[in-house]
């Protein structure tokens, strides 16, 4: 079987995404459909486009989606453009977006509105606004050195309160990388930390112009601010993210200046209406105390001053009587009650029973000898008793009777015939005295 006809599926692909990447119509697309799977991924987004009869995928690298300024949602319609090619390991064709904008509403609209919509949601817009200081001494301008905002409000501050000291810290206003440029400035004016307001702003333009004071890093970095933010960002009619989190929104970059300082002549006059208030008050306060010392000087009782203590004597008087009356009654009842209890201790006295019992303990005494005389001679009685019936039945009391007590040489008692060895030494037992005996002849008597 010839198989040189029949193509790979590699070899039919390849051939097939040629056939899309050279066809100049698919190489521009212009597209408009709605969102359809779309998850926010890190890197690369992968997501498809549908109308209502039909689907296609499609894939957005980060270079490209990085420029994107609103956040495509599931649903939304956006308008697209790219190219369509062949996905080769799966064979699937999809559209590679270049570039998104939403269907209806401009893109830097729509992303303004999503900014708005979520640092509400954080509570961003709620946060207490710093006060701006009165009298600075350091004010930082945060705009371009080339622009016509700083020399409105170096004309102004010159004009007002000449003797504040007005820093630059040059920022581009304008562009992509303006939003990082403004915030490095933020920064480091608090890393300063010597400034007592900030004023950050730019001339009037189209929303793009304007755009890098809508970023959300912009936002943070006002927040996060230490010192209190005047926000000057285009015209009267302009209002930016900007200008919504800031302490203190301004019109114009003039009116940002009036704002963060006073008008010195003012300032002064004040002060001098200030002292005169101040010299008028002082002086109508010495002569309220003046008026003050003379009334006191008329007064009754610091005339006599013996007479503020006479109701107070008097006072003192009857108290003392009163306290020695009650004083008297308390040592009497105590008194009557010392010399009731004495009389009850009396009543109760322990002499009279100490002699009851000493009388008691006497007669049990003399019981107790009694006793023991009369023990004593019952038990000597008894003994003298014992004692003869035991000398009655002593071994001495029978060998005054004749009887005697033969031992051997070792002490032993001989009872028996046995007991007795031919020529054995005897020792015999009598009533005054030993007998040795030798014994001959042993003879064993029979009652038989």
């Amino acid at each position: 079987m010839d198989n040189s006809q029949y193509l790979t599926v590699t070899a039919l692909t390849q051939y097939l995404k040629r056939k899309f990447d050279v066809d100049p119509y698919l190489g521009h697309v212009y597209l408009m459909g709605e969102i359809s799977n779309f998850r926010l991924r890190p890197t690369h987004q992968y997501f498809s486009l549908k109308d209502d009869k039909a689907k296609i995928s499609a894939v957005m690298f980060k270079s490209n989606f990085s420029k994107v300024k609103f956040k495509p949602e599931e649903g939304m319609k956006v308008l697209v453009k790219g190219k369509i090619s062949l996905y080769e390991p799966s064979g699937t064709y999809q559209m590679y977006v270049e570039s998104m904008e939403p269907d209806g509403l401009g893109a830097l609209y729509l992303a303004l509105e999503q900014l708005k919509k979520k640092l509400s949601q954080q509570g961003i817009f709620d946060l207490p606004k710093r006060e701006i200081p009165l009298f600075p001494k350091r004010i930082a301008v945060v705009t371009s050195q080339s622009g016509a905002v700083i020399h409105d409000i170096m004309t102004t501050i010159k004009r007002r309160y000449p003797i504040v000291q007005l820093v630059l810290f040059p920022a581009q206003v304008q562009g992509d990388t303006a939003a990082e440029t403004i915030v490095q400035q933020l920064k480091r004016i608090n890393e300063l930390g010597n400034f007592d307001t900030i004023i950050i702003g730019r001339g009037g333009g189209s929303i793009e112009d304007l755009w890098p004071f809508n970023e959300e890093i912009v936002a943070q970095a006002i927040v996060q601010s230490q010192i209190p933010i005047i926000s000057s960002v285009g015209h009267e009619t302009d209002t930016t993210i900007a200008d919504m989190v800031a302490d203190l929104r301004a019109a114009t970059p003039t009116a940002a200046a009036e704002l963060a300082t006073p008008v010195l002549r003012d300032v002064l006059l004040h002060i001098q209406d200030l002292k005169g208030r101040l010299a008028n008050a002082q002086v109508k306060l010495i002569q309220n105390y003046r008026d003050q010392v003379k009334n006191y000087s008329q007064n009754t009782f610091l005339q006599h001053p013996e007479r503020i203590y006479e109701v107070y004597l008097q006072k003192v008087d009857n108290l003392s009587s009163r306290l020695n009356k009650v004083i008297s009654e308390m040592i009497y009842k105590d008194k009557q009650t010392l010399w009731n209890v004495r009389g009850r201790l009396n009543d109760q006295s322990p002499m009279s029973q100490l002699h009851y019992y000493d009388t008691v303990v006497t007669g049990f005494q003399q019981r107790i000898l009694n006793s023991t005389i009369r023990i004593i001679n019952n038990n000597r009685n008894s003994f003298s008793k014992e004692v003869a019936a035991l000398d009655s039945l002593s071994p001495l009391k029978t060998l005054s009777r004749g009887f005697s007590i033969a031992t051997n040489k070792n002490g032993k008692i001989l009872k028996q015939v046995k007991d007795y060895q031919v020529d054995e030494t005897v020792d015999l037992k009598v009533t005054d005295g030993h007998v040795k005996l030798i014994t001959k002849e042993i003879s064993e008597e029979n009652n038989g």
